[in-house]
């Protein structure tokens, strides 16, 4: 099993900044990728931000220019540095990982249990 928490979340007004970090743990033998999806009342999942093993990222069209996501100093943690907040960001935020438990799993999907960010004009 992996764990996956999540924190930064919190209040902030229109044109602020928050960064949200996660950190993996549990039996992880690799993470092939991590990122941020976000949920807010009434509309889709939706992904923002993943993170590749190279280090490579895709960011959403809708965050791209404020968001950016980023490899933490510890293992197994990713940040998303959110600028220029707007009140359509206000979502819960959660973290994912695909990876794998042991050499032999080809990968699965770990959770975060979410974050939330508001954000008042």
């Amino acid at each position: 099993q992996v764990q996956l928490v999540e924190s930064g979340g919190g209040l902030v007004q229109a044109g602020g900044s928050l960064r949200l970090s996660c950190a993996a743990s549990g039996n992880i033998y690799t993470i092939n990728t991590m990122g941020w999806y976000r949920q807010a009342p009434g509309l889709q999942r939706e992904l923002v931000a993943t993170l590749y093993s190279d280090d490579s990222t895709y960011i959403a069209d809708s965050v791209k220019g404020r968001f950016t996501i980023s490899r933490g100093n510890a293992k197994n943690t990713v940040y998303l540095q959110m600028n220029s907040l707007k009140p359509e960001d206000t979502a819960v935020y959660y973290c994912n990982a695909d990876y794998s438990a042991t050499y032999y799993d080809p990968g699965q999907l770990g959770w975060g249990q979410g974050t939330q960010v508001t954000v008042s004009s």
